[in-house]
């Protein structure tokens, strides 16, 4: 059953790019593309029109322990449901662009192990999609995706410079330079999530240990509290059955010392970790998204704080750390607008 479903004209958010059709829509000056965002904890769909709109969009859960043949059906009957609520099918589409939690490559639309989608080695994703919709599809790695999106009709409009980071079930990442989408050899690039942060640290899902991801993401989060109050720490957190990250934040806004403690270890973590990015990149802006990043000033400010301490002049006197706009359909939005793209290359 879908959740969350926005009808046409509910929305103005969206990518606005010029690329040609692969195919005509059925409506003139109107081509729309079908985006689509595969996470480790949700699947989401949007239909967004040329001129920047999101004529239609709704979420599912992933339920990632199903498996890839599962869960690629249950995108596609998701991406049929939307273009419905939108009044279109897959024949009014230009193109369909597909955003995944890496890594992947993008240039054959193969997904290979996920760490948040198991089961999920080498799975032909672009091929399985445009053979059951019938529409040609691209696949981008979603931290990518959602760079995009934000840096063209999000927080990043109008600045060259960015670094986009995307905190959630897991931590990724998007750096523009001078314009310029960092996407590296395969697609990858910008995989800030799994930069070593601590040497022999903390296990990853990628496989390595001590990676920002197994720190900061939501799912780190969550189990580091788990980690104290197993080992003897004292909190409100204790009476949950199932804790989460915005558990976490919401106990340590009222004043839960153990809670406060995990957050503020959190905060230093991903400030420090941003300072080097700060150094590496000198972003004139840092755009912080993903469900995490949902706590606001609660994280933003102690984050923003400790990079700019903590980076070197003058790059930390110009950089500004601001909140994502696009929310959960950044994915889509970006997904959507590397379709454009692609679509108009390719032509």
């Amino acid at each position: 059953m879908t959740v969350g479903t926005t009808r046409a004209g509910d929305d103005d958010s969206g990518p606005d790019t010029s690329g040609r059709h692969v195919r005509e829509a059925s409506r003139p000056d109107d081509g729309v593309v079908l985006g689509l965002d595969v996470g480790g904890t949700k699947l989401a769909a949007g239909v967004v029109s040329r001129d920047g709109r999101v004529r239609a969009f709704t979420t599912v859960p992933t339920d990632a322990a199903d498996g890839p043949v599962k869960v690629i059906a249950r995108l596609c009957t998701l991406a049929r449901e939307v273009l419905a609520v939108a009044g279109l099918s897959p024949a009014d589409l230009t193109a369909v662009g597909i955003c995944c939690c890496g890594p992947l490559d993008a240039r054959t639309g193969m997904v290979h192990d996920p760490p948040n989608l198991p089961g999920w080695g080498d799975v032909p994703l672009a091929d399985l999609v445009a053979a059951d919709l019938g529409v040609r599809t691209w696949v981008e790695n979603d931290a990518t995706a959602a760079t995009v999106g934000e840096w063209r009709h999000g927080a990043g409009r109008g600045v060259r410079d960015l670094v986009y980071f995307t905190i959630s079930t897991g931590v990724g990442g998007g750096v523009v330079i001078d314009g310029r989408v960092l996407r590296g050899g395969s697609g990858n690039g910008g995989e800030l999530g799994h930069t070593l942060l601590v040497a022999d640290g903390r296990p990853c899902g990628c496989g390595a240990r001590g990676c920002l991801e197994a720190y900061v993401s939501g799912t780190a989060i969550a189990a580091r509290a788990r980690e104290r109050i197993e080992d003897g720490g004292g909190s409100t957190l204790a009476a949950l059955t199932d804790i989460g990250a915005a558990d976490v934040a919401r106990a340590a806004r009222a004043g839960d010392p153990l809670a406060s403690a995990v957050w503020q270890e959190t905060t230093d973590l991903l400030g420090g970790a941003l300072a080097g990015y700060v150094n590496l990149f000198e972003p004139r802006l840092v755009v912080l998204g993903g469900g995490v990043a949902r706590s606001g000033d609660q994280l933003l400010v102690p984050v923003r704080d400790r990079a700019r301490a903590l980076a070197m002049r003058p790059a930390a006197d110009v950089v500004d750390v601001r909140p994502a706009q696009l929310a959960e359909k950044a994915g889509v939005v970006g997904a959507a607008a590397v379709a454009f793209e692609r679509a108009a290359d390719e032509g």
